[in-house]
Order: C-alpha cells, then structure tokens, then sequence
C-alpha cells in the first residue's frame, strides 16, 4: 500500500519517496502526493525527479487493481527507475490547487441545490454536477449569487473521519445518488464546511477555507432528463 500523504495534507506539493514496483501499469512509491482519479476529480500530473537532475513526466495518477495501490503513470518514450530507486515525487500544484478550488465549490453546489447528486466532474477551470431535481426550477442568477456569498463568507474546510458503522447509521450524510462513498476499510473522511453549510463524505483535495477559491460563474444550466438538470460552475479567473 502506498502512503497516501495528500489525504492529511493536500497542500504538500513534493515528498521524498522510493519506488516499489514498476511494471505496465504503472509506477508504484512508497508513499505519494499524487492524487489518483477517483470522485470526479482527475489524477495529478507532475514530476517524479531522479539523480542526475533528471525529471521524469507523470501524465496520469490511477488507483489500481488492490486497495491502497496507486499507480503514477509515465509518459511515453522514458526510462522507467527500479524499483529501490529514491526520487522526489512532485505535483503540478497550479492545476491541484485549481483542482482544489472546483472541488469543494462543488460541495458548496450541493448546499445551494437541495436535490440529490447523479453525477459530476472536477475540472480546472470549470466543473459540474448533475441533480435530480424533481419539480423544482433551478434559477442560476440566484445559485450564482448564493454560491459567491458562501464563498465570500470564508467559511473553514475541514476534514475528519467516522466510522464505516457511523456513516451507516446517518446515510443522509451522502448525497451521491449515483456513487456510494468508499468504505470497508474501518473509516471514512468527511469534509465539514461550516458551521452549518455542507457535510458529506469525500475523499478529494480541498482548500482550508471557501474564501480561496475565489470569484465563480454559474455558466448554464442544462436539462439532461426529465428530472436531471446539470449546473456548470467555473472559476472567474
């Protein structure tokens, strides 16, 4: 299992790390900073820096096949290290931050919008979440205006965990209707934004305080079924 350090720290952008397997899939360290694709976010790209000043590209971060076992995926053409080998493994921090910044915008969507989550997507400079919404009409002036004033209100982000008996207990905590948090491994991380403004779970990179991720635009809102509507949300700069 590899040392998932991005999960206590998402502000970290580089770490020491050895390599502990290299194959066709991918590249394997001991512990990371890379965040692998999962929960509509991508994975990080950067960096893994080697002896001699070489620099090897991660164009992809994946989880694998077993639980805990992340895989940074090397661009084509390069000389893949052994395994044994130290680097430095490093993000690109001005896509994670923004990345960071979407992500728990989103979580603020979902406290704007009472309806249940079908989808979504991270990206980095616009994001998206599909709702089932049933009756009611979405006014994307008023989302907008509400999703800036919660954002100006710099309300903190914080993270902490439960139990997977915990999170059974209250399943109004998820608000994914289409994918259920992980669980069995003992625990599940929540990102608390408050007081009082969303709870849920989440294993995503997010900024401390909602004042960070600055200015955002409602760009449209879109009918993607009867009951579904998708709200597209960027970053205004």
């Amino acid at each position: 299992m590899t040392e998932e350090i991005f999960r206590d720290d998402a502000y970290l952008r580089s770490c020491e790390a050895v390599v502990t397997a290299v194959g066709a899939d991918g590249i394997e360290l001991d512990r990371t900073v890379f965040y692998p694709m999962g929960g509509g976010q991508p994975g990080d790209i950067g960096v893994l820096r080697r002896d001699g000043g070489i620099a090897l590209t991660v164009a992809d971060t994946r989880k694998g096949a077993t639980p805990g076992q992340i895989l940074h995926l090397a661009a084509a053409g390069q000389e893949l290290p052994a395994v044994g080998e130290r680097v430095i493994a490093e993000i690109d921090w001005t896509r994670r931050h923004r990345h960071m910044r979407m992500h728990t915008c989103l979580h603020l969507l979902c406290a704007v919008v009472p309806a249940g989550v079908t989808g979504g997507q991270v990206g980095d400079a616009r994001s998206r979440l599909d709702f089932d919404v049933g009756e009611l009409t979405l006014d994307k002036a008023a989302i907008e205006a509400k999703l800036n004033e919660l954002i100006a209100a710099n309300h903190a982000a914080n993270q902490r965990w439960i139990s997977d008996q915990e999170l059974a207990a209250t399943p109004e905590l998820v608000r994914t209707m289409s994918v259920k948090p992980p669980s069995g491994q003992g625990k599940v991380r929540l990102l608390d934004i408050g007081p009082g403004v969303d709870l849920q779970p989440c294993g995503g990179t997010h900024v401390k305080a909602t004042g960070e991720i600055g200015r955002v635009v409602v760009e449209k809102i879109e009918n993607k079924g009867k009951r579904n509507r998708r709200v597209v949300v960027a970053l205004a700069d």
